[in-house]
């Protein structure tokens, strides 16, 4: 099973996640997204996977959401997609990817969704 987790290893949530698989003995790619962060495309192509609006997947509380003013509805998809190509902390971790589907795992636990 071809499984990728986008993660971030000071992320509770992520680390919870990715224990899960590995106990499991699935093999799985793990992408920390902030060392290599997902360019435009790819996150479309993520996003369209999960089947999900992108703002869904955002993270609010971090500071560049208000520097940015990400919450105002006037920001079109492009400046939202923009902004998180340039500053990947604002996606929302852990994401994992199987072949059943993508997800946004918090809890940790609904990665067994996809297995």
């Amino acid at each position: 099973m071809n499984v990728t987790i986008y993660h971030n290893p000071r992320c509770s949530n992520s680390r919870r996640a990715l224990a899960l698989l590995r106990e499991r003995g699935i093999e799985l790619e793990v992408i920390d997204y902030l060392e290599h962060p997902l360019d435009v495309a790819q996150l479309k192509a993520l996003v369209q996977r999960m089947g999900v609006p992108l703002h869904e997947l955002l993270r609010p509380k971090e500071a560049v959401y208000a520097e940015l003013d990400l919450g105002n509805p006037a920001r079109t998809e492009a400046a939202l997609y923009a902004a998180v190509a340039a500053h990947p902390m604002l996606l929302n971790r852990p994401i994992v990817v199987t072949p059943k589907g993508a997800l946004l795992c918090r809890p940790p636990e609904r990665v067994l969704e996809l297995l």
